[in-house]
C-alpha cells in the first residue's frame, strides 16, 4: 500500500473518532444561570407535572376549530396551541397555530426567535413570503412570495433551523381565509418588526431610527404615535 493510500486510512478513522453536538435550543428568552440550587425558580421550559397526576385533559386543547376574531387594524387573528395553554406540548418541541384572516388582512412581517415553520391553508387565498438574512458584498435581501390556495403549503424558512427570517401573510381576496402553521418549538413566540422598532419601552432613540430609516425627527414621532 502506497503512501496517500495509508494517509487517506489515518484521516478517514480520525474523523469517525469527532462528534459534533450542541446544547438544546432555549425555549425562553432567557434563564440566567446561578450557584444556589435553593434560589432557582426558572428552569428552560416548565417544571413538570408528577406522573400520578396527568390526566388525558393535560394532552387536551380545544378552540383550533372556531372563528377568530380578526375585527382588528391588521384583519388578522392567530389563535395558538403551545406549551402556555396545552401543558402535554412541554418538552416535545411542536406547537401549533391558526390564523384567520378577514378581507385584505396582513399578518405584518415578522420573526419566530425559537422555531422555523410551516403554513398549511385550509380556506381562501393567502399572499405570503419571507425575506434572507443581509448578504454579503452589499448585496440586497431576497425576497421570496407565494399566492397559495385551499390545501397548498409554503415554509417560510426553507433550511433545516433557519429561525428569525422576516415573513408575512396577506389575504389578497375577498373571502376570508383560514389557514394552520406549524412550530418547530414549544414556545416560538413572535418578534413584530413594526412593534419592536417603533412601540419598544422605552422607545429607541429617534437619532438611531432617523439614521437607519432616512427618517425625519417628525416622521418617526408619528410612527412612534
Amino acid at each position: 500500500m502506497g503512501a496517500p493510500f495509508l494517509i487517506t486510512i489515518a484521516a478517514m478513522a480520525l474523523l469517525s473518532s469527532l462528534a459534533v453536538a450542541s446544547d438544546p435550543s432555549p425555549s425562553q428568552d432567557f434563564c440566567v444561570a446561578i450557584n444556589d440550587p435553593n434560589t432557582a425558580v426558572f428552569v428552560n421550559g416548565k417544571i413538570c407535572k408528577h406522573p400520578k397526576v396527568v390526566n388525558a385533559d393535560d394532552f387536551f386543547f380545544q378552540g383550533l376549530n372556531k372563528l377568530g376574531n380578526a375585527a382588528n387594524q391588521q384583519g388578522c387573528n392567530v389563535t395558538s396551541a403551545n406549551a402556555n395553554n396545552l401543558a402535554g406540548l412541554n418538552t416535545l418541541g411542536v406547537s401549533l397555530a391558526r390564523l384567520d384572516f378577514f378581507p385584505y388582512g396582513l399578518n405584518p412581517p415578522h420573526t419566530h426567535p425559537r422555531a422555523t415553520e410551516v403554513l398549511f391553508v385550509l380556506e381562501g387565498t393567502l399572499h405570503v413570503g419571507f425575506v434572507t438574512s443581509n448578504p454579503p458584498n452589499n448585496m440586497k435581501n431576497q425576497l421570496f412570495t407565494k399566492t397559495l390556495n385551499l390545501g397548498e403549503i409554503f415554509i417560510p424558512f426553507p433550511l433545516k433551523k433557519k429561525e428569525g427570517l422576516i415573513h408575512f401573510q396577506f389575504n389578497v381576496g375577498k373571502m376570508n381565509v383560514v389557514a394552520f402553521v406549524g412550530f418547530s418549538s414549544q414556545n416560538p413566540r413572535v418578534n413584530t418588526i413594526a412593534n419592536a422598532v417603533f412601540g419598544s419601552n422605552p422607545p429607541i432613540s429617534p437619532d438611531v431610527i432617523t439614521k437607519v430609516l432616512l427618517l425625519d425627527n417628525k416622521v418617526i414621532d408619528l410612527l412612534e404615535a
